[in-house]
């Protein structure tokens, strides 16, 4: 038996320029982090000959290309692993919920089969095989932050070049400003995020057409990640808040669907109960509102008031891990 243990992310500025559509044409940049939040891949040998895969549903089929789940699919294929094959997926957060599951579980299925053909991968490696499984072979209208940030873990910045290219470099900040982060971002859940692919896909259709609002839209989000980086080097925490709340107004400009009026209620009222900034996590339409609290526990209390459950998180370092082999 193999288990990887693969966390789940948080975006802190440039969110929605690590996709191709944008990227490609003008560049990219990310800050991310990796939470204590994880997704779990079991895989075992079996002595049948046949997959037996178990996530949110089951499917017992004998030839690879049958299997209906699309990312397990395509990546026994690419790795040509045979049948007698048992795979079992876990995570500590149901996806649809804005935190990056879809990568992160790419990440976490593609470590145990190298683990299992008893391959090295680096971690870079392993992000790009998952955006391509992705993007390239599903098609799909997602970015590469959700892959990277999982195989890296930390808080990274991801520098997105047009001609394709990651560079990944950890954010340089103080244990003082890495604690006050984990003292005073509270995570909420709002609800799932139905909405997040017609939203990507919305991005995606807009940038390949050249759509002016939306590129000016998102260059102004990739100079908000460069601004996170270095308010959050010079350990001033107060302006991370402030530049969250302006990545806030910014993202609910580029489509309708992004916000709702519960998740607007929700912000006014932690905005009026000690937040100094906040942004929803995600693509958007629901998910997890994050915020920035000078007084955590009046906004707590705020929270529960209007119903939203809390995460409470801290960060993860590690990345995408095997955490059994037996």
């Amino acid at each position: 038996m193999i288990i990887t243990r693969t966390p789940l992310r948080i975006s802190l500025g440039g969110g929605g320029t690590d996709l191709p559509s944008f990227y490609g044409r003008h560049g990219g940049m990310v800050v991310a982090a990796a939470i204590d939040k994880y997704v779990y891949v079991g895989i075992n040998r079996t002595f049948t000959d046949d997959y037996f895969i178990k996530y949110s549903e089951m499917e017992r089929v004998k030839v690879a290309a049958d299997v209906a789940h699309p990312i397990v699919r395509e990546a026994l294929l690419l790795h040509g692993i045979a049948p007698a094959l048992e795979i079992v997926s876990l995570a500590d957060i149901p996806a649809g919920t804005g935190l990056g599951s879809s990568g992160t579980f790419t990440v976490g299925l593609l470590r145990a089969l190298y683990a299992l053909k008893r391959e090295h991968v680096s971690a870079h490696a392993l992000a790009e095989e998952a955006c391509s499984i992705e993007i390239d072979r599903l098609g799909r209208a997602v970015g590469k932050q959700d892959q990277y940030i999982a195989a890296f873990g930390g808080i990274t910045c991801f520098e997105f070049c047009s001609d394709g290219r990651v560079q990944v470099l950890p954010l340089g900040i103080s244990q003082q400003t890495l604690h006050d982060l984990e003292e005073h971002l509270l995570l909420f859940f709002t609800g799932y995020s139905r909405d997040a692919d017609r939203v990507l896909a919305d991005q995606r259709e807009r940038s390949e057409q050249g759509d002016q609002t939306m590129v000016d839209g998102l260059r102004a989000i990739a100079d908000l990640g460069h601004r996170v980086k270095e308010i959050l080097e010079a350990g001033d925490t107060r302006g991370f808040a402030a530049l969250m709340h302006e990545h806030w107004e910014r993202k609910r400009e580029r489509s309708t669907g992004i916000s709702s009026p519960a998740i607007d209620h929700s912000y006014e009222v932690a905005l009026a109960s000690g937040a100094l900034g906040g942004k929803l996590v995600g693509a958007g339409g629901g998910g997890f509102l994050i915020f920035y609290a000078e007084s955590p526990a009046q906004l707590r209390q705020a929270m529960a008031d209007e119903g939203l459950a809390e995460v409470r998180f801290q960060f993860d370092f590690d990345g995408s891990t095997v955490v059994a082999r037996g």
